[in-house]
């Protein structure tokens, strides 16, 4: 699993790590329903879109298609972590704890995010939250000039994905939601319907 580098005195990951993980994409019932759907909407729609899970206090993402017109400075990719706390996909997640879960995360993010900054990012994430209950998804805008939507998953037998769509763009926040929301919910149906019938 880990391979020794002399010069370095330390170790890195090895290949069998990367063996494991096309092992694990490879046998997901998620991932084969979702992946030509995703891909078909990020086409379609010349966006990006991305699934994800929660680890920790960091999203991790399982797929991404990159289709957005202008390219943003962040290069993603499976395996790329996120912080919860600060991306439509964390807090799409966020929305779907209890709220005894989620006030132990929202304790767990305090302790990491010390100082003033924790109070503002705080009060977005119960707005993600509420946005997520009365309409089924949330916005962020954490790095410049990119807007992401982002939707929860509840897939039985398989616990919570996230789906975002984002674009790199100068236009609004209100403007990109009026624009993704909609594909993106109609995504999130389309992937648990294909789930249900490959089962």
């Amino acid at each position: 699993m880990l391979d020794y580098v002399p010069q370095f005195r330390a170790y890195r990951l090895g290949v069998p790590v990367l063996s494991m993980a096309h092992a694990m994409r490879d046998g997901s019932t998620v991932l084969k329903a979702a992946t030509p759907l995703m891909t078909e909407v990020a086409t379609r729609h010349k966006i990006n879109v991305g699934l994800a899970v929660a680890d920790d206090d960091d999203m991790v993402y399982l797929e991404s298609f990159r289709y957005s017109r202008r390219q943003s400075l962040r290069t993603i990719v499976s395996g790329l972590r996120i912080p919860m706390a600060l991306t439509s996909l964390g807090r799409a997640y966020l929305a779907t704890l209890s709220a005894t879960n989620f006030d132990i995360a929202m304790r767990e993010m305090a302790g990491r995010n010390p100082g003033r900054a924790w109070h503002s990012i705080r009060k977005e994430i119960e707005l993600a939250v509420k946005s997520v209950q009365e309409n089924g998804y949330c916005v962020a805008s954490w790095q410049p000039q990119v807007v992401a939507v982002a939707t929860p998953m509840q897939i039985e037998g398989y616990g919570t994905y996230v789906l975002n769509a984002s674009i790199s763009t100068q236009q609004t926040v209100e403007e990109v939601e009026a624009t993704l929301a909609k594909p993106l919910l109609s995504l999130a149906a389309s992937i648990q319907a294909a789930i249900s019938r490959i089962e």
